[in-house]
């Protein structure tokens, strides 16, 4: 048995200048003011823009992000409809050809817990039934069904900015609720990345 920590990568290379570019030639369409760009007007334009509640004009870039975690959360993140998905497969990935099930660590148990103790005996458990079964034939969409939801999964996000800033208002600051702490767990850390590689986009949205 394999047990990781969660995390993600960024899979597109951000240049935020050039974004903060984009968006505003995309948005001055809209007013034909296109022979106001100058040096530094990218900036306070798409700052404007968010400032009046016109996210419309975020939704010209897109980036994908892939991120590590447990089925659990997976489950959060592909509530998201304005988005993509690309999603590790149980039903046609065979992990007993590893010869190890890879489960996802949680973070609110410290390992010489109780808690952590009992967790990972049950995962223990799971990863032997889950074998057992595919040696006796079961194919791995059926071998399935015993995995629980902290088995290691990867899924790919694409979404455009107006969607990420969606997703970091739910899922990393939890403005509509408290949000799950190993969704937090990647989700606040991502939102700081894209801060520095993002300027202006993500600035506002801050943990109270």
């Amino acid at each position: 048995m394999k047990i990781i920590k969660a995390g993600y990568e960024i899979m597109d290379p951000l240049n935020g200048e050039e974004i903060l570019k984009k968006i505003e030639r995309v948005a001055r369409v809209c007013y034909k003011s296109e022979d106001k760009i100058t040096a530094g007007s990218a900036e306070k334009m798409v700052r404007a823009l968010i400032r009046s509640g016109h996210e419309a004009m975020l939704e010209h870039f897109s980036f994908s992000v892939k991120f590590t975690v447990d089925r659990g959360v997976s489950h959060e993140i592909v509530r998201h409809r304005v988005a993509s998905f690309a999603q590790e497969s149980t039903r046609y990935c065979n992990y007993g050809k590893s010869g190890d099930v890879t489960f996802i660590q949680p973070l609110f148990w410290d390992e010489g817990d109780v808690e952590y103790f009992s967790w990972r005996g049950a995962c223990e458990v799971a990863e032997y039934e889950y074998c057992k079964l595919l040696n006796s034939g079961a194919t791995p969409q059926e071998a399935r069904s015993v995995l629980p939801n902290s088995l290691k999964t990867e899924v790919v996000m694409t979404a455009n900015l107006r969607e990420w800033r969606h997703f970091f208002k739910l899922r990393a600051l939890g403005t509509t609720g408290k949000p799950h702490p190993q969704m937090v767990e990647v989700a606040l850390p991502l939102l700081e990345e894209c801060k520095k590689l993002i300027p202006v986009v993500f600035d506002d949205l801050v943990k109270e």
